[in-house]
């Protein structure tokens, strides 16, 4: 399964592609750094976890792509609260945050249902 094909991975790509044009004129470097790499993390997780040769790992790196999405999200209502992110931009990005992490949750079931059936 390659990450290409999974619509999370690209739905997740996309979003670090947003966050990175949205933030590029922040000068808060520290915020700004920090938010886009655990944006960046979600798909780069996801492609590493599909590359294993284990349905354990893909699991694993899943987790650490949720984690990156929860942090994330974290990030982005902060962002919002210190001005830095638009309410406009932040409610959409908290929005597709958060289908990320129901996806790679959906993801992660059917990985599991696989291990259980072998």
């Amino acid at each position: 399964m390659k990450c290409e094909k999974l619509e999370v991975w690209k739905i997740s790509a996309r979003l670090s592609a947003e966050v990175y044009k949205g933030l590029s004129q922040c000068k808060d470097f520290g915020f700004r750094d920090q938010i886009t790499r655990s944006c960046l993390s979600i798909p780069s997780n996801i492609a590493e976890g599909m590359e294993k040769d284990s349905l354990k790992e893909n699991i694993k790196f899943l987790d650490i792509a949720k984690g990156s999405a929860a942090e994330f999200v974290t990030q982005v209502y902060i962002g919002m609260d210190i001005e830095y992110i638009s309410k406009e931009n932040g409610q959409e990005w908290v929005s597709t945050g958060e289908q990320i992490l129901g996806m790679l949750t959906n993801l992660q079931k059917s990985l599991k249902a696989r291990i259980r059936n072998t």
